[in-house]
């Protein structure tokens, strides 16, 4: 009996902790209840806590084949460029392109955080929308062109 009630409060204890890491992992359904305002903002969290966020669901969106791409930078780029101009202390960065060279964007350390990390949940949040609407753009579903 005392082994049964151990092996259940185990067990118990097993799918609580599971239910919290669940909820803590970035996924599709997390990022479309994320304000993009409030998480992705360098003066209300932080530098360090927006490009951590943005590396977070990036990877995701790179699992799922969804990465931005935008003026010839890839997202992953933008995030690495922005971690090292974080431990060199510069202001501005001049991320790789998708070929590995040198790209002409330069852009001011903040302001690429903040792109980095809305790319990335937007490009989750994008992929959801996509599921509920994309019977809207189907030609004879009522609309008139």
């Amino acid at each position: 009996m005392k082994k049964l009630l151990n092996l259940s409060l185990a067990t118990v204890a097993a799918f609580s902790l599971t239910a919290c890491v669940s909820s803590s992992t970035p996924s599709i359904e997390s990022a479309v209840k994320e304000d993009l305002k409030t998480v992705c903002s360098v003066e209300k969290s932080g530098i360090e806590n927006v490009i951590a966020t943005a590396k977070q669901y990036n990877e995701v969106a790179k699992a799922k084949h969804l990465e931005f791409r935008r003026l010839d930078v890839n997202n992953s780029d933008l995030i690495i460029s922005v971690e090292e101009a974080i431990k060199t202390g510069a202001k501005e960065v001049n991320p790789n392109d998708f070929k590995g060279k040198p790209s002409k964007t330069k852009l001011a350390t903040d302001y690429a955080a903040e792109r980095a990390c809305r790319f990335a949940i937007s490009a989750l949040i994008q992929a959801d929308e996509g599921k509920k609407t994309w019977r809207l753009s189907v030609p004879g579903d009522g609309f008139k062109y």
